[in-house]
C-alpha cells in the first residue's frame, strides 16, 4: 500500500482534470484503481497465508468509521517483548455491523496471521475476505468496461 500513498496526489490531480475534460477517463481510472487494489490484496493474502506466522491476539476495542462500520483493534505479541496493537490489514464488514454491539468480544482471543517482515500487516485467520474482494473486482470491471466501451464508441453515456 506504500505505492498508493506515493501516487495518490498525482492520481487525484489527473482525476480532477479528466472530470472536466473527459469524464469517461475517470471511470477508467476508478476501474483500474479497484482492480489494482484487488490484485494487490489477493497477492498479499496468498503471501501471508503461505509465509505468515500464526498466533493468538485479543480484541482490545473496535474502531468505528463515520458511517458506523466497526473494525477490530487487535493486540498481539511477537517475540517475547514486542507487542503490536493495530487493525487488520484487510477487513470487510457488512451493514449488520452498524447495528451490532461487539462489547462482548472485547478481550476475546482471536487467531491471526502476521507477516514476519512487517508484523503490523496481519489478517484474521478465520475471516472470509473473498466476498469483499469479489465486490471490488466486479465494481472495477464494471467501471473499466463502461469506460472502454465508451472510448471505443460502443455506448455514448458520457
Amino acid at each position: 500500500m506504500d505505492f498508493i500513498k506515493k501516487i495518490s496526489i498525482p492520481y487525484f490531480v489527473l482525476f480532477v482534470f479528466f472530470m472536466f475534460y473527459k469524464p469517461v477517463i475517470c471511470f477508467l481510472m476508478l476501474g483500474i484503481f479497484a482492480l489494482v487494489f484487488a490484485v494487490y490484496s489477493i497477492l498479499f493474502l496468498n503471501i501471508i497465508r503461505k509465509n505468515g506466522i500464526e498466533t493468538t491476539g485479543k480484541i482490545v476495542s473496535y474502531d468505528s468509521d463515520g458511517e458506523g462500520y466497526k473494525t477490530p483493534v487487535i493486540e498481539f505479541q511477537i517475540g517475547e517483548e514486542e507487542t503490536i496493537t493495530a487493525k487488520p490489514f484487510l477487513h470487510t464488514s457488512s451493514d449488520l455491523d452498524k447495528f451490532r454491539s461487539y462489547q462482548g468480544n472485547i478481550y476475546k482471543p482471536v487467531k491471526i496471521i502476521y507477516n514476519s517482515e512487517s508484523p503490523e500487516k496481519f489478517i484474521l485467520k478465520d475471516n472470509s475476505h473473498g466476498c469483499g474482494l469479489i465486490i471490488i473486482i466486479m465494481a472495477g470491471l464494471v467501471f473499466a468496461g463502461i469506460a472502454i466501451g465508451n472510448l471505443l464508441g460502443y455506448n455514448d453515456i458520457f
